[in-house]
């Protein structure tokens, strides 16, 4: 793609190319976005290389040799200098590898030449299947102070087949998409008055998701949590002792002076819970003691980055700090997994894949003891659950080595949902401790752990996993009364009477528009039941009704169908997604 581009326009300015999942980018810089025609002129130069069945051929140059040779493309540059700073060797010492794709019947050392470690196929000719598919702007290194380049992204496969079924699934995941199923259903949206990354939920997106927030603290209550509350801002010195300023202040806001202090909004509740432990002395019988809160934290995130509710800038969490004996780390991680595993199974996931993250020395605080203490917790952990890992070197968190829970959704998309993270840093930080058995002090061990990650993040991936589906026991109206005519309104209220009464959300639509406009607007609405009452079923006590997957059924006992509905609900069963 690179080199169609380079041929297209020869004073273009690459920067960097790397495969994705899924596909690839490249960054380039021409003076101005590429438009549609460019894409579809890209893709045939592209086609036509493809045809030259040009060969991959790699070669091995002095970095001195390699800053000559592309002194005319200032984004490659500045990467050789970067390689150069790092080097150990020195700049004469240090070796890149470049690919070269010479056409046939060109002479050694002509051909379209890039930086890149490889490896590579053997020629052009074995690329069978492509596309483009989108541009878009990036900022050089992300970093909104540098040039904004222009970025082409694609796809690749093995096969025709394989590409058409991808193009499928995008073009699904479109369908799909949590931004417009928000504003479809009336569910929540993100006023320009707010600023970018902050939403406001509407009734219908805030019935769900006050069911799942009800729901995820009834079942916090049956394991054993505390219920927390912590404020949204505190002073500096909060932060300074828990070591954020240090490690974390460019994903925080700005502060707030008050009082001639500086007060910042919460990326995050662990400080506060750490404070709550410490009010009072504890005994090693209170342990482990689980706090939980829903903490609405704010982060920083770069305007480029913000993806509605997946990644925002105000969000709550799901919140939990566990405080533990290191007897009890190891035994209280493989509950905390099995629990994870079991909430997330009843809101319709699973499929889990996990990573375990482990020290960057550059970024952490501890002792090399503390770090591979709770590293093997975690490992051990993960084994004893049988859920299968991988390993993010250096990916771990400033104060602690974590696990994350991946899931899959409907179209197989794997998302990044819960995190659990052993923390000892931060018990020594707060000067932590318990009165042991033998009435000695001895310093308390840190789980955090987020199940949702956070609520807004996890609404967007069900939202899309259901298609705006959701199972019957989550969706916000769960059954839709439609009176056939103005004489059928006095037993539809009836009907929505026995249903509500059973504890079921109900709307009733007896508006002035016709039988099939009201029954299309509650597909529409994904309602998951629609009952059609007329004479028969007035005359009767019973009810017709049409289930969100196409099904039918008439002369059905009004008793009969609220009792179906509250049994399914409190199965909490989801739908085939077929149906969705």
């Amino acid at each position: 793609m690179a080199q169609a581009v380079l041929s297209l326009w020869p004073e273009a300015r690459y920067a960097i190319g790397p495969p994705i999942e899924d596909g690839f980018y490249y960054d380039f810089d021409i003076g101005r976005p590429f438009l549609p025609e460019d894409l579809a002129a890209i893709e045939r130069k592209m086609r036509g290389i493809i045809a030259q069945d040009q060969p991959f051929v790699r070669e091995e140059v002095k970095l001195p040799d390699a800053l000559e040779l592309f002194k005319d493309q200032p984004y490659k540059v500045e990467i050789l200098e970067g390689i150069s700073e790092s080097s150990e060797e020195g700049v004469e010492g240090e070796v890149v590898s470049l690919y070269r794709n010479p056409r046939k019947g060109a002479r050694d050392g002509e051909g379209y030449v890039d930086l890149c470690r490889g490896p590579h196929l053997p020629s052009t000719g074995a690329i069978p299947a492509f596309k483009l598919l989108r541009t878009s702007g990036a900022y050089w290194r992300g970093d909104e102070h540098r040039p904004m380049l222009q970025r082409i992204y694609g796809t690749a496969w093995f096969t025709q087949e394989e590409l058409d079924a991808y193009l499928h699934r995008l073009e699904e995941a479109q369908r799909r998409d949590h931004r417009r199923l928000g504003v479809e259903l009336d569910l929540f949206s993100f006023p320009p008055e707010l600023g970018g990354g902050l939403s406001v939920w509407h009734p219908k997106g805030g019935t769900v998701r006050r069911v799942m927030e009800e729901y995820s603290r009834k079942v916090h209550e049956r394991s054993g949590y505390e219920f927390v509350y912590s404020p949204h801002v505190a002073r500096s010195l909060l932060w300074e002792t828990s070591g954020h300023l240090d490690w974390y202040a460019d994903s925080m806001y700005p502060p707030m002076e008050l009082d001639e202090q500086k007060y910042y909004v919460k990326p995050m509740s662990c400080p506060f819970h750490t404070l709550i432990y410490r009010s009072r002395l504890r005994s090693y019988r209170e342990l482990p003691l689980r706090l939980f809160e829903f903490g609405a934290v704010y982060r920083y995130e770069r305007s480029g980055v913000l993806h509605g509710l997946m990644r925002a800038r105000g969000f709550t969490q799901d919140d939990a700090h566990i405080f533990v004996t290191e007897e009890q780390v190891v035994p209280e991680l493989r509950s905390l997994l099995g629990f994870v595993t079991r909430m997330l199974r009843d809101f319709g996931f699973d499929t889990f894949e996990a990573k375990l993250s482990t020290r960057d020395p550059e970024k952490s605080v501890g002792t090399d003891e503390g770090w591979d203490l709770a590293t093997d917790a975690l490992r051990q952990a993960l084994e004893a659950e049988g859920i299968p890992y991988v390993v993010n070197e250096r990916d771990a968190a400033f104060y602690g080595p974590k696990i994350d829970i991946d899931i899959r959704d409907a179209l197989g998309r794997a998302w990044q949902l819960s995190t659990l993270q052993v923390d000892f840093n931060f018990p020594e930080r707060f000067d932590l401790s318990y009165v042991t058995a033998d009435n000695e002090r001895k310093r308390p061990w840190m789980i955090h752990r987020a199940l949702f990650g956070s609520v807004e993040r996890f609404f967007g991936i069900m939202l899309e996993h259901y298609a705006g589906a959701f199972p019957t026991w989550l969706a916000p109206v769960q059954v839709a009364v439609i009176p056939i005519a103005d004489r059928h309104q006095a037993y539809g209220e009836h009907v929505a009477e026995a249903l509500t009464d059973a504890g079921l959300r109900v709307e009733t639509d007896a508006s002035d528009e016709t039988l099939g406009n009201r029954i299309r607007k509650a597909q529409g609405s994904k309602v998951p039941y629609m009952l059609v009452v007329g004479d028969r079923e007035a005359e009767a006590g019973t009810v017709a009704t049409r289930a969100r997957s196409g099904d039918k059924r008439n002369d059905v006992a009004l008793e009969t169908f609220v009792a179906e509905v509250a049994a399914e609900v409190a199965r909490r069963s989801a739908p085939a997604l077929t149906d969705v």
